[in-house]
């Protein structure tokens, strides 16, 4: 179901004000580059380092709190930054080990499967992990629990191991905490960098289950506010934009002066 124009007009404001707090603590560098200013501007310049910074920090700064807007027409809890907690059983632990160490040998990810295996595994003792912090969370309205974590467009492949292992963890967290948790961690990819043709998922096979732990840009987008929510965002941040235009312009030209 396409979002209302109430809705949009929400979450256009959040995109809005989220950009201007952005350019409020933004601090240009104050590199002297003498051809480059007279080749290009001093505004082209420090637009492009704008630019660079705001890409570095968009996760935190512009997708986490658009998504918690746009979830909240949809799920009955919402939290950026949640803390799932800090506890796990010594021996759910474990198994998170010996399924990253199963899938270094043979990469077949099965994320049922593998949540069947935590499920067996709360016994031990109780150990205590750094508290894990979880970019997106969202409950629906039955009790069913989704925790994403907000990554880059083009992760980096080493990494993926660990992205598994964070997963992995925070099932076995929330298991601990209450071992009825019907949990989900997912893997979140705001945009495909390779549209019109699809995501290289190749990159990702292996390590993280395809189907149920990630979603990619619609895919993410739909889930958090229904059928057409994608498509609609990206209108939202059009209009964002054509309505910030004449203030970004204003804040780029002093650096002329």
């Amino acid at each position: 179901m396409p979002l209302s124009n109430q809705q949009k007009t929400k979450i256009q404001q959040v995109i809005s004000t989220c950009l201007r707090n952005k350019f409020q603590n933004y601090e240009a560098k104050d590199n002297f580059m003498p051809f480059h200013f007279r080749l290009l501007g001093k505004d082209r310049l420090a637009l492009y380092s704008f630019m660079q910074s705001l890409l570095t920090t968009f996760g935190t700064s512009i997708f986490e709190p658009v998504a918690a807007a746009l979830a909240k027409t949809q799920f009955a809890k919402v939290e950026t930054q949640y803390t799932v907690g800090n506890r796990i059983f010594s021996d759910c632990q474990q198994k998170v080990q010996s399924v990253i160490n199963r899938l270094t040998i043979n990469p077949k990810p099965d994320k049922i499967a593998e949540l069947a295996e935590l499920k067996t595994s709360l016994t031990g003792t109780i150990n205590k992990l750094k508290p894990a912090k979880v970019d997106l969370f969202v409950e629906t309205h039955d009790g069913e629990q989704y925790l994403f974590d907000l990554k880059t467009a083009k992760p980096n492949k080493g990494d993926f191991q660990k992205y598994k292992q964070t997963l992995l963890e925070w099932a076995g967290i929330a298991l601990t905490t209450d071992k009825n948790a019907k949990i989900h961690t997912l893997i979140a990819i705001p945009y495909n960098p390779y549209e019109p043709q699809p995501y290289q998922f190749w990159t990702l096979a292996g390590m993280l289950d395809l189907e149920h732990e990630l979603m990619v840009a619609e895919k993410f987008w739909d889930f958090l506010g229904g059928n057409g929510a994608y498509n609609d965002l990206l209108d939202c941040f059009e209009q964002a934009g054509m309505e910030l235009r004449p203030e970004i312009d204003e804040y780029f030209a002093r650096f002329n002066k």
